[in-house]
């Protein structure tokens, strides 16, 4: 079979001197090296069409991550392959130095493609975890993005080392000088590296994801969350102004995530007058009945609808209940049908909602004349 190889090779060869000469059957060599090439990168991108098609058809979001991850890494391995043989050719026939490169510049790149593609990778999977399109259940978008970054960090820094230590740079070396400078580093960027350990702790403890509503009762922080990064995390106010916090600053505030309330309150306070008495025992019947039987209201939550207290011209019963929804504007919706039918069961009874009043006594002259006398 080597025989075979070497005697077709040998043909191929003299074919080409014929064809060009011997001076010049080099640049025909790299005509050929060009367009083999092309046809292998043309190939190539068809076939990773076709595996794209396939992969889509499937379940699971990791092929489809692996097929475009890797479509730009083997292309340019193609073509790195081929400039490095075409090189390699000129360089023998005209005796450059430069032939001493063509080994390392190889090896190189196969270290830039390789964390090329396991960037990409990660960036892809990253992608696809938290995209309703590719899986029915997403994962948490912080947590996916708090992991993909610590993985595309690894990466960088793991081919960083290997290309050192082939260019001859001393690992170890660099290491102990990197312990030593670590500690000047550290002593320089305090307020850096409390941002960046206050964003691992958003990651780790999740008191709030990307698209959570929270506010802090420590600070004037009210918004949705649109972004968590390593130094700073990015809430929108609900005038739409976009609010930039040091992750530091969490780890000593409180912080309040309504987004994950089950329910939401409606608590409210109604005076009738002091004149409908005798109607306050059937109103508040009547409203807890109503509130039982409303479908926004869930009665498995407490529920309390009592006569409160005699205040200076009203006499109140307040209402204590949660709704079924969290969403805000629903929730005001719900509560203004439930403050009207309240208000239709007073009208209901002949009572009236109390408003503040004032009785003055007016003293007639005779009164004021008998008190004189007095």
């Amino acid at each position: 079979m080597q025989k075979s190889w070497d005697g077709l090779m040998n043909n191929v060869q003299n074919w080409l001197v014929n064809l060009a000469g011997a001076e010049f059957v080099w640049i025909v060599e790299l005509f050929l090296i060009v367009l083999v090439v092309l046809s292998l990168g043309y190939i190539l991108n068809r076939v990773i069409d076709r595996l794209e098609k396939r992969a889509s058809q499937t379940k699971t979001v990791w092929d489809d991550a692996l097929v475009e991850a890797s479509r730009k890494p083997l292309v340019w391995l193609v073509w790195v392959l081929g400039v490095n043989f075409a090189a390699a050719v000129a360089a023998e026939k005209m005796n450059s130095p430069l032939q001493a490169l063509i080994d390392p510049v190889n090896r190189l790149a196969f270290i830039v493609l390789g964390a090329m593609f396991l960037n990409n990778f990660i960036k892809r999977a990253e992608h696809n975890l938290i995209s309703p399109e590719f899986i029915s259940d997403p994962v948490d978008p912080t947590t996916v993005k708090a992991v993909a970054k610590l993985l595309r960090a690894s990466v960088i820094i793991t081919a960083l080392l290997i290309a050192m230590q082939l260019f001859g740079y001393s690992i170890s070396g660099l290491l102990a000088f990197g312990g030593i400078g670590g500690i000047a580093v550290g002593f320089a960027a305090k307020d850096l590296l409390a941002n960046f350990f206050g964003g691992l702790m958003i990651y780790l403890d999740r008191p709030f994801s990307v698209g959570d509503w929270v506010r802090s009762p420590d600070k004037e922080i009210e918004g949705t969350v649109e972004d968590v990064g390593w130094r700073l995390t990015r809430i929108r106010t609900f005038d739409k102004r976009p609010l930039y916090i040091p992750n530091a600053v969490f780890a000593n505030i409180s912080v309040e995530n309504p987004s994950r309330m089950t329910n939401r309150r409606i608590y409210e306070t109604i005076g009738v007058r002091y004149s409908d008495l005798a109607e306050m025992t059937t109103i508040i019947d009547q409203v807890t009945e109503m509130l039982l039987q409303h479908e926004a209201i869930d009665s498995e939550q407490t529920m309390i609808v009592n006569f409160n207290q005699f205040s200076a011209s009203s006499l109140d019963f307040f209402i204590y209940t949660f709704t079924k929804t969290t969403r805000w504007v629903e929730f005001h919706e719900i509560k203004q049908d439930v403050l009207l039918k309240v208000a239709a069961v007073i009208e209901a009874n002949g009572a009236e909602i109390a408003f503040p009043t004032s009785t003055i006594h007016m003293e007639t002259l005779s009164e004021a004349l008998q008190l004189k006398g007095q």
